[in-house]
């Protein structure tokens, strides 16, 4: 016997659902299409490490489906300053890499630089849900601390996925307006969290380093719903443009998890 269908998705028109509510949460979450082939991980494998402009396994690029005809973030290795870097160039595009990874949560570095801006960006929409640079870590959160609201769609969101959605994504963001340290919901699902680390573009073409207790920062995104920290499930990179229809450039460098 095959999947029984849930019976909200028999009641809806799931086309259209799909199209533009399910897509959505799957493309944001950073899983939609993907297929890992390596097992779960648990040490980063570094950008350094590539041999050509290809970000070196396991990471893993994601993209939207073909149909949807939305073109793919330019995302490789380049050298800058001297180093191999992950170079993210968005161009009326969303793309994104991810890296599986099993274990609890730890202390984030990394260094990002941002050379063009998204000037029209903002998480007041979905029209204007766009990231220049975004460093995400997803969470395996029992689905019983999901919201009742947001269940329903995420178990049907899950029923259409090939893999495992994770519960809980929180990004660390360089946006455009908002101000630094403050926490936004996506406007397309709530069970994507963003922090922003750095905003606008006073300070372009300069590296920022930032640690990160992911512990301390999913709490204060998640905190409403639980209060323990479940193991991360995949590191996300990745930058879009398409909703505003514009361009970016950005840099990520030194990526890694520290106990």
């Amino acid at each position: 016997m095959g999947k029984k269908v849930p019976r909200l998705a028999q009641r809806l028109d799931v086309s259209h659902l799909f199209k533009f509510r399910l897509l959505q949460i799957l493309t944001l979450l950073g899983l939609c299409g993907l297929n890992w082939h390596h097992a779960m991980a648990d040490v980063l494998s570094p950008f350094a490490a590539a041999s050509s402009s290809k970000v070196p396994a396991p990471w893993l690029y994601v993209a939207l489906p073909e149909r949807y005809a939305k073109p793919p973030t330019t995302i490789d290795v380049q050298t800058v300053d001297g180093k191999k870097v992950l170079r993210l160039l968005a161009d009326k595009s969303w793309g994104t890499v991810a890296h599986p990874w099993s274990g609890a949560a730890k202390t984030m570095t990394f260094q990002w630089r941002l050379d063009k801006a998204l000037t029209q960006a903002s998480f007041k929409g979905k029209a204007t849900e766009d990231t220049a640079l975004k460093v995400c870590a997803s969470f395996d959160m029992p689905e019983d601390r999901i919201p009742s609201g947001e269940r329903t769609l995420f178990k049907l969101a899950q029923f259409f996925s090939k893999e495992k959605l994770p519960t809980a994504t929180l990004c660390y963001v360089w946006a455009n307006a908002e101000a630094m340290g403050t926490i936004h919901h996506s406007p397309t699902t709530a069970r994507v969290r963003y922090m922003v680390l750095d905003t606008g573009a006073q300070q372009l073409k300069t590296w920022k380093q930032h640690t990160r207790n992911v512990a301390e920062d999913f709490l204060k995104a998640f905190g409403a719903e639980t209060n323990t920290v479940p193991a991360i499930t995949a590191i996300i990179v990745g930058a879009d443009a398409d909703n505003t229809s514009s361009s970016s450039l950005g840099y990520i460098a030194d990526l890694s998890l520290l106990p």
